[in-house]
């Protein structure tokens, strides 16, 4: 017999329904979709595990990251899992949370459950987690209701007097009981939707700095120099020199300028405009990858400011911006709301999708220039957990400019949120429609007394090339929504308005 236990994987997911079946027979409407187990899968891959007996799928815990001061100790699974999108997961949270665990019948008496959760508690260590905590059912309280409350069960199964298959469980693998959790779960009904909300302490926890973990995050913006490049590697050459300089600085993100390429487009100027953006646009997944490249030798993540893309099969032509993880995954935002000058000169479209990014330091937000004047779109974000919005932005004159960064600063502060803006400086003759640019780096803030008395954290000099190196304080924006002076996402008017994604 071979037991085998790994990261559950999509592929899985044909085998997981079979199995969960066969663990809740009573309860087979609650199957986990495919849709959900994607999501996790893709969002928290160590977090998702499984055991294998001679190949076959036979048990499963899922879980997920967040800051559990947010929540408190009186939620319902539909608060943790924030509806069962998930979105509530944060890489930056203090606690594990455990939102399933199932084992097939066939091999329960192989202990497969304890394996599981000897997973968990090894993984809280790794990721150096307060605790892990859940919510467990304890689904042979129907049979004792009538006679006893809630709290006097659990006392029962506490001193073995009665023997409930999960509570039982939990609570010899060292999980105390916290409280009693009302309606947590509507659809278990031999719960009689009780759970008891459980907590097992990680003694190695140290509040010790983390990268990965902790609250500071450093951001590293590029005011970039347009200047013309005799070839590509020369680019490359340019690019790098800004990575390395952040990755010294021991940086957790970079973010260069909106179509910061375009210099490239000086041998195709004899084209028309749109023609010379197509040419450049065949450069962009090479330019994709190399940055990409960067991302994880110099262990930064990349906001590559935006490169154009062309659709061969619909002949549009996109306004890009690609985030580059310093683990070697790659996202991508194509900009929603195109200019006019876009429209006229390029063809430009808009794309179509609005979604925050996670990230080893949280959940970001990424738009592109003219995006950040809308706030419907930041505001969406926000209510999908962002917590820094970058926005690379290219501005040729300073009333563009001054668009982009008052409408930026107004963001910060009624999302509560950091924002992060980078363009492009200096000159660029001999490429048309690129000839001239205004641009100043920043980093906005929410305006109250944790923060800078005028909301910036940072800014460079005008129109000069440079890098601007800011720390930013996500624990901040956490104290600012439960206690600042005003609060703004919790004090609107949803009775009366509401901004949602359609």
């Amino acid at each position: 017999m071979q037991i085998e236990t790994r990261a559950l994987s999509l592929q899985d997911y044909d085998e997981l329904v079979i199995t969960m079946k066969r663990a809740y027979p009573q309860m087979s409407e609650s199957i986990w979709s495919k849709k959900s187990i994607e999501k996790l899968t893709r969002i928290f891959p160590k977090g998702q595990i499984c055991i294998t007996v001679d190949g076959k799928l036979a048990a499963v815990a899922l879980s997920i990251i967040v800051n559990y001061d947010e929540f408190g100790d009186d939620h319902t699974y539909v608060d943790i899992t924030g509806n069962y999108t998930f979105n509530t997961h944060l890489s930056t949270g203090n606690v594990l949370y455990g939102i399933e665990v199932f084992v097939d019948p066939e091999f329960r008496e192989l202990r497969l459950g304890r394996r599981l959760y000897d997973a968990r508690k090894e993984l809280c260590e790794l990721l150096n987690l307060k605790s892990i905590i859940l919510g467990g059912r304890i689904p042979n309280y129907h049979k004792y209701s009538d006679e006893l409350s809630p709290r006097e069960y659990i006392r029962r199964v506490r001193d073995k007097e009665i023997y409930d298959p999960v509570l039982s469980f939990q609570l010899s693998n060292n999980f105390l009981p916290i409280k009693i959790l009302k309606k947590y779960l509507p659809e278990d009904e031999s719960s009689l939707e009780n759970a008891v909300l459980l907590q097992w302490n990680n003694i190695y926890y140290s509040k010790k700095p983390n990268t990965m973990q902790d609250s500071i995050i450093r951001l590293g913006l590029v005011q970039w120099q347009m200047r013309h490049f005799k070839n590509i590697d020369a680019f490359y050459e340019q690019v790098e020199f800004f990575v390395n300089v952040m990755g010294d600085y021991k940086s957790d993100f970079v973010l260069f300028p909106e179509l910061f390429n375009t210099p490239l487009l000086a041998p195709f100027n004899k084209l028309s405009e749109r023609d010379s953006m197509i040419e450049l646009a065949k450069l962009s997944e090479e330019i994709k990858n190399k940055i990409s490249e960067l991302a994880i030798s110099y262990n930064v993540n990349i906001i590559s400011g935006s490169m154009p893309v062309f659709d061969n099969e619909s002949n549009d032509l996109y306004n890009v911006s690609y985030l580059l993880h310093r683990d070697g995954r790659i996202d991508e935002y194509r900009k929603v709301h195109i200019t006019p000058n876009e429209r006229k000169y390029y063809g430009m479209k808009g794309g179509n999708e609005i979604r925050v990014f996670d990230t080893d330091c949280g959940k970001i937000g990424l738009v592109i220039c003219y995006d950040v004047e809308f706030p419907e779109l930041p505001r969406i974000l926000a209510d999908q957990g962002m917590k820094i919005l970058f926005v690379p932005y290219l501005t040729d004159t300073q009333n563009a400019y001054i668009r982009v960064r008052h409408c930026a600063a107004a963001r910060a502060i009624e999302n509560e949120c950091y924002v992060a803006i980078a363009g492009c400086v200096g000159n660029l003759p001999g490429v048309n429609n690129m000839d001239i640019q205004f641009g100043q780096a920043a980093v906005f803030t929410p305006s109250d007394f944790a923060f800078p008395s005028n909301a910036v954290k940072g800014e460079a000099t005008p129109n000069t090339e440079m890098t601007l190196i800011v720390d930013v304080d996500l624990n901040l924006l956490k104290d600012l929504h439960h206690n600042g002076s005003v609060q703004v996402m919790n004090d609107r008017r949803k009775d009366l308005y509401e901004t949602y994604l359609k």
